[in-house]
């Protein structure tokens, strides 16, 4: 049971940073502004958030400071709700802040579940290993 809540926390906290992206890039193409001022931010602002999210919080970031994680995790997605709150979609922003939230909870608080036996029922291959030895 532990794992079918580890897996919706994993699913929502997925979701959750797909729709941030989604988010900072609506909130760039829409703003009152000159045209190529909303692409470069529509565009922009989500390829900076992917980027600090791969250097700081994906599980094989690049640098791996627990401060630094919790840090542009509030940054993108708190970014992404206050974002889609200040473009008037303040029930968008409600839903994204709470899937980002317990899928967060959910993952943190649960042990992913551990590698079980492979087909072969001989568990998981070793880096490096070959198949079959």
């Amino acid at each position: 049971m532990r794992s079918s809540f580890y897996w919706l926390g994993a699913t929502l906290a997925l979701l959750a940073e797909l729709g941030s992206l989604a988010a900072l890039a609506f909130w760039g193409f829409t703003l009152p502004s000159a045209g190529v001022t909303r692409v470069l931010l529509g565009v922009g602002l989500p390829v900076a958030a992917a980027l600090l999210w791969g250097l700081f919080a994906a599980p094989r970031a690049v640098v791996r400071i627990t401060a630094l994680v919790a840090v542009t995790k509030v940054v993108v997605q708190g970014g992404a709700v206050a974002a889609l709150a200040v473009a008037g979609q303040p029930w968008l922003a409600v839903a994204l802040g709470l899937a980002a939230a317990i899928g967060q909870l959910l993952t943190a608080t649960l042990s992913p579940p551990a590698a079980g036996p492979t087909r072969s029922g001989r568990g998981p291959r070793r880096a490096g290993g070959s198949p079959t030895g």
